[in-house]
């Protein structure tokens, strides 16, 4: 194990709680700070929901499948002295989705535009092809503006936000700040489903396209500009980035629950763990849903944190698959969508919390996108949206009718069909993510001024930080690897930082060996 590089942490004690994407980036910048840093896990290996499931054909994921701004990675390799392509193998996907409806319609978008207009004027007609040029002006301005005020920032401020429109007098109209991205959307396409197709991005927050700002049209520019398949699974990128800690001197510790984060005269101390164990830190970054913050579920000395996620309302959910079959249908993508015929009523019922009998599904087929032709039995992963608890979890087989039933009316059926070993439901993600209400994105983004609601990388506590997608700025791998820069250069800032204690070991010792390779089963294998 390589010792950890000199730095302005060398000497400071650093606990990470929580190995998913945004705990495992401040943990290596930690590390290549110096920093003598213990990643602490509930689960048995690294990647939150950014996850696995195993299979005939190989660990499949059960996470994030779309990987877009590859900048925010690469800077991330590069600010701890490594290249993104010496250890991973990265395919952009030229054709970025196939999107299908129940009349048989399909259309494929890719990340050229001159491709893109032809594809949608086969698809709609030369007025459509006009349209969808203009919404693509108007995302790519929204996305250039607010990348830098919104996003890059470690704490937007609204006064940031009017002085960047006063300064573009047109942005406000393209922001079109008064509407919903259904509404923009409606008043941009006179075909209903690319108003549809566009709306979709409204769940890459967790939201509903009828109650997120219309400002979430630049989400079509972060994909326009490039998305990417990562060789093997995006579960390889949480490998690689533990491989990359503990060759800083980074330590992991699994199957670890945390009870509580301890202070003393308002700073963090630690953490106490459930078999008693007491681990003493300068610096302690929460990578998890901050509301189990809020809730006391890590001691009542935090409860202040985040206290507005105890009563704002949860983003969606979802039902997920994983699992290995051959595929018999309609040729697929890498990504891949089935809408359909209604896109609104469907969020109408998710609002009430009920869910539809035919839902909109997305489909990653792992092994397609690359230059190899995919083998008999390929990797699937299959979302459906789904409310958060506490609305009643649907039993198996009706998540498994709801699937495949409206998969089949599109003419796609899978053999085998996967069993309940495959599936994880909103309760099952609760219990993965305590104090989640089995939400994947935290906090609602509904309303203009959500993303300003998002708790920062600060926190009232002295020494203590957040990171990960359910603080600022926001759900997505890109964005949790953002709060992980911003997190750590919060530490990095802090005058009083002085360390606390030592390195300290726990019952049985600290593990500095990559955890075993078969992911854990999901909760809802085990319920």
């Amino acid at each position: 194990m390589t010792s950890a590089p000199r730095g302005p942490g060398s000497g400071q004690t650093a606990l990470v709680i929580g190995a998913g994407i945004g705990g495992l980036a401040a943990a290596v910048r930690l590390a290549q700070a110096g920093f003598a840093v213990t990643v602490l896990e509930r689960q048995a290996t690294p990647g939150g929901k950014m996850r696995c499931l195993p299979s005939d054909a190989g660990p499949v994921d059960a996470g994030p499948t779309v990987l877009t701004m590859r900048p925010i990675i690469d800077e991330l390799f590069a600010d701890v002295g490594e290249a993104l392509d010496d250890h991973l193998t990265l395919h952009r996907q030229h054709l970025i989705a196939r999107h299908f409806w129940p009349d048989g319609s399909c259309l494929d978008l890719y990340d050229r535009l001159a491709l893109n207009l032809a594809s949608i004027r086969r698809f709609a007609g030369n007025r459509a092809a006009q349209q969808f040029l203009a919404f693509s002006d108007r995302a790519r301005v929204l996305f250039s503006s607010f990348n830098g005020p919104m996003m890059q920032t470690a704490a937007p401020s609204r006064l940031a936000l009017a002085l960047n429109c006063l300064r573009s007098p047109n942005l406000i109209a393209r922001m079109a700040p008064f509407s919903s991205l259904a509404t923009l959307l409606e008043n941009s396409f006179d075909d209903p489903r690319l108003a549809q197709l566009f709306g979709r991005y409204a769940t890459y927050v967790g939201g509903a396209p009828d109650q997120v700002p219309a400002l979430l049209a630049l989400i079509w520019q972060a994909e326009l500009s490039g998305v990417w398949k990562i060789h093997g699974g995006m579960h390889h990128l949480a490998r690689t980035l533990e491989t990359l800690c503990i060759a800083r001197g980074g330590q992991f510790v699994y199957n670890s629950h945390v009870s509580e984060i301890t202070q003393t005269a308002g700073r963090a101390t630690g953490v106490l763990l459930a078999d008693g164990s007491r681990i003493k830190a300068g610096v302690v970054v929460f990578n998890g849903d901050p509301r189990a913050l809020a809730t006391g579920a890590l001691g009542g000395q935090v409860t202040s944190i985040a206290s507005q996620t105890r009563s704002v309302a949860r983003s969606l959910s979802a039902q997920v698959w994983a699992f290995a079959a051959r595929a018999e249908g309609p040729d697929l993508a890498h990504h891949n969508v089935f809408f359909r015929n209604s896109g609104q009523s469907e969020f109408d019922d998710l609002a009430r919390g009920a869910l539809v009998s035919d839902p909109t599904l997305y489909i990653c087929a792992m092994d397609r996108g690359d230059t190899t032709p995919p083998p008999n039995v390929e990797r699937f992963e299959i979302i459906a949206n789904a409310p958060p608890l506490p609305a009643p979890d649907q039993e198996f087989a009706q998540c498994h009718t709801r699937t495949f039933q409206t998969l089949r009316r599109h003419g796609l059926s899978f053999d085998p069909e996967p069993g309940p070993e495959a599936l994880t439901t909103p309760t099952g993600f609760d219990q993965l993510f305590p104090d989640s209400q089995g939400s994947l994105y935290g906090q609602s983004p509904h309303g203009l001024m959500a993303a300003f609601q998002r708790p920062t990388a600060r926190t009232a506590v002295q020494g203590l930080y957040l990171a990960g997608g359910g603080a600022h700025p926001g759900a997505g791998v890109p964005m949790a690897i953002l709060s992980a820069r911003h997190a750590v250069e919060a530490i990095l800032a802090d005058p009083t930082l002085t360390s606390m204690s030592r390195r300290m070991a726990t019952p049985g010792g600290m593990s500095t060996d990559s955890a075993p390779a078969e992911p854990a089963p999901s909760a809802s294998s085990r319920s």
